[in-house]
């Protein structure tokens, strides 16, 4: 097995920390980008880069792009805040924009020559099973649709390069940001169950073992692609 080196976003709290843990296991070295760093079990390096602030994140990922020789990205880290249509603000809007999108095209294209001159590399973007339609999340899956587009947008301009882009779409999944908004017991948490033909909420390792194989080799021939998972939920919906 060929040892990568992966760039993980959001990466000390639930999906991005199950992943990290999947792929150090796997021996990968793992980068992870997070607020907080003061986590002496993260297995690999964690940085601490505020990626909502656009110079900050240019001037992390240009001294991490210089340190590491990254083999692919997985843009992880997200923001949402709830509004029904008729009380979304627009500031809460342009920032639901900018803090999940951003990101995600700097560190594509932060490290996109290193692994244009490896001719490999993966990006993988995570997306929501919201894409699909959830009360009060207008803004949130808006900027997750948005993530689809680049997934196969960048799939298509990448596609002779030795580069991959896919997205994993997650239905609800027991995370820290999760259980902010959807307390247990609570109304959402009843809503969110009922969409689930599964009846239950995923678990962070379940959704690192999808983003896990989009990632590995066996993966090379799987370009543009949405994985739902989900438990089921996607399941007569309309498609994106």
């Amino acid at each position: 097995m060929t040892q990568r080196t992966f760039l993980i976003t959001g990466a000390s709290k639930g999906i991005g920390r199950a992943l990290s843990e999947r792929l150090a296991r796997a021996g990968h070295q793992v980068v992870g980008i997070a607020r907080r760093t003061d986590d002496p079990t993260f297995p690999g390096t964690l940085v601490s880069i505020d990626l909502a602030d656009r110079d900050a994140t240019d001037k992390g990922l240009r001294e991490l792009t210089s340190r590491y020789a990254f083999d692919g990205v997985v843009n992880n880290m997200g923001f949402v805040k709830l509004a029904r249509l008729g009380e979304i603000e627009l500031d809460d809007l342009d920032r639901t924009f900018s803090t999940n999108l951003a990101p995600a095209v700097q560190t594509a294209q932060a490290l996109l020559p290193n692994m244009k001159e490896k001719g490999w590399g993966r990006i993988v973007n995570l997306s929501s099973l919201v894409v699909l339609g959830v009360a009060q999340r207008s803004t949130y899956a808006a900027a997750k649709s948005a993530m689809i587009s680049f997934t196969r947008t960048w799939a298509l301009e990448l596609a002779d390069s030795g580069i991959t882009v896919n997205s994993v779409a997650p239905g609800p999944t027991e995370t820290e940001m999760f259980r902010e908004n959807t307390p247990v017991g609570s109304e959402a948490e009843k809503r969110f169950l009922s969409l689930v033909p599964m009846k239950r909420l995923g678990k962070p390792d379940e959704l690192a073992a999808s983003v896990e194989f989009f990632l590995s080799e066996p993966a090379g021939f799987i370009t543009g692609q949405t994985l739902y998972v989900d438990g089921g939920a996607s399941i007569g919906k309309a498609a994106i």
